[in-house]
């Protein structure tokens, strides 16, 4: 017990006890290194990131019978919605190429091993860096005297695509598009326009890790992250007030069209929400209006979710739901209870798609967030399972069409193999990190 007590203290303290040292540097030496591949000339195209640094990818060739397949990945990290908050952002690694490593570790869904990921491993295996603050739908910057801002996010999907086709990218006979957090919502802007940029014959499909963010009320009854959400749509949009008198004069047939994220969202989603348009960027409005294959990869009980959508600081001021944050196993009955109604809304948002004949579906009860590129999770003797599958093999199953590829757990705490899932101090280190900045 107080071996057990000591090793929980250590971890919260940001200190590796010898063993866990141990295991991390044998598993270093296996680990895939990748570098970092700088968008030449894009500059000139206006794809740039925040700060105005050009953007960046890592590829990872692919060979033998998955020389022509390629798998593209969005990489994560929260938003920003308001120039404050995107300045910040612009002087980190979520904002510019200057402070990214320039080597990034491919595991999980990326890795090259194929007893680590049996179906893509042999595929060419892209990250795309995430530098523009709005899950890549933006196309708009801000200047003034003393800032300027570039949201450019869709010129750099549109801009590491383009460089990506002479590589291999225009020959391509299977696609898969992926992403985790932001970079899993991203899939749901980018999803169909992929298409338009390799072979009619390609096979392509998408796929969200922890990208089904709801559009929801938290604890207190507000809709915090629909408030988030629309004031990141409307900072990443020029002439703004153009647009909506085009909506309101639509009939005088003014040649306006919104600019920045509100553009880039679907045509069909938008022109059915009208003035309230900047709720396409919720997925559970999207995925309706997507027309290729898709797959939602998620958490019932996502940790992000939780701990910033769900129960923001905002709504728990007297931090009554702290110990419940940090360990599920300390949460009341009571507040157990309510994470059974939130888990209930997600299916309820999934509810139509679950009926889809393209569709898969992988929603488990680990507390957890993104679980694609964490190799634990998406393919070993120790991931979670449903029905006896690992992600990776559900995932798989749906890409090539091999068996039934929709699986929904059972509630908390019913999924043994949850456990050990992810270290406590990694979820909470990991939801600061993409933590929107809002008043919370």
């Amino acid at each position: 017990m107080m071996m057990s007590a000591l090793w929980v203290v250590l971890m919260l303290l940001g200190v590796t006890p010898w063993r866990s040292i141990h295991c991390l540097e044998v598993k270093q030496e296996k680990r895939l290194l990748v570098a970092m591949t700088l968008v030449p000339h894009a500059g000139s195209t206006g794809a740039v990131c925040l700060d105005g640094s050009p953007p960046a990818y890592h590829l990872h060739e692919g060979l033998g019978s998955g020389a022509r397949n390629w798998l593209l990945q969005f990489e994560g990290g929260g938003w920003c919605n308001d120039v404050a908050s995107c300045a910040a952002r612009s002087k980190t690694r979520r904002g510019s190429t200057r402070y990214m490593n320039k080597l990034e570790v491919f595991s999980g869904i990326l890795s090259n091993d194929s007893t680590a990921n049996p179906d893509f491993y042999d595929w060419n295996r892209v990250k795309l860096r995430y530098c523009d603050g709005a899950s890549f739908g933006g196309d708009s910057e801000f200047l003034n005297s003393t800032t300027a801002l570039y949201f450019r996010g869709q010129r750099i999907w549109k801009a590491i695509v383009l460089d990506l086709l002479p590589k291999g990218l225009i020959q391509a006979d299977k696609v898969l598009l992926s992403g985790c957090s932001a970079g899993g919502l991203a899939t749901f802007l980018h999803c169909d326009d992929l298409t338009r940029f390799v072979p009619e014959t390609a096979t392509v499909k998408c796929i969200s890790d922890a990208g089904f963010f709801l559009d929801v009320r938290d604890v207190s009854g507000q809709y915090t992250i629909r408030s988030f959400f629309s004031s990141l749509v409307s900072l990443q949009v020029r002439f703004l007030l153009l647009f909506v008198l085009s909506l309101t004069f639509r009939f005088a047939k003014l040649d306006v069209v919104p600019q920045g994220v509100q553009k880039n969202l679907n045509p069909n989603c938008t022109s059915s929400y009208g003035l309230f348009a900047y709720q396409c960027f919720f997925p559970q409005h999207a995925l309706s209006y997507i027309r290729t294959p898709y797959f939602i990869l998620n958490s019932a009980y996502d940790v992000y979710q939780f701990h910033h959508i769900f129960v923001p600081p905002s709504a728990d001021p007297r931090g009554r739901w702290y110990s419940c944050k940090l360990n599920p196993m300390a949460c009341s009955p009571i507040q157990i209870a309510i994470l059974q109604g939130f888990r209930n809304e997600m299916l309820e948002a999934l509810e139509s798609f679950e009926g889809s004949q393209n569709g898969g579906l992988f929603i488990n009860s680990c507390f957890t967030h993104c679980q694609s590129e964490l190799q634990e999770a998406w393919f070993g003797p120790s991931s979670p399972r449903l029905h006896n599958k690992t992600i990776a093999e559900v995932v798989g199953d749906w890409y090539f069409g091999r068996g039934m590829a929709k699986e929904v757990d059972c509630p908390y705490p019913c999924d043994s193999t949850c456990d050990d899932l992810i270290p406590s101090n990694q979820v909470l280190e990991g939801s600061q990190e993409s933590m929107p900045k809002i008043n919370w």
